[in-house]
């Protein structure tokens, strides 16, 4: 199952719009935009993102390109240990 990685386009302004293009041209990934994920308190701060629902973020959208990578590993790594 594709990692489904969602921005908010009101966190623009903390420069997640260039990582999401990136992201975007995966097709190993689902990334979406929505105009708000309801995370107004997060979004004000720093970077995020949502991994397959949970919240990533970070200092910086490289610092959030990896940590949604981590995220990904991870959650491939509970699969992987679901059908064992």
């Amino acid at each position: 199952m594709r990692p489904i990685i969602e921005f908010c386009a009101s966190n623009i302004g903390h420069g997640t719009g260039p990582l999401m293009n990136k992201l975007e041209q995966n097709p190993e990934y689902d990334v979406v935009e929505y105009g708000c994920l309801n995370n107004c308190g997060e979004c004000y701060l720093r970077p995020f993102a949502m991994v397959d629902g949970e919240i990533v973020e970070a200092d910086s959208p490289e610092e959030l390109e990896q940590a949604i990578e981590d995220a990904i590993k991870e959650q491939e790594a509970w699969d992987s240990l679901e059908i064992d």
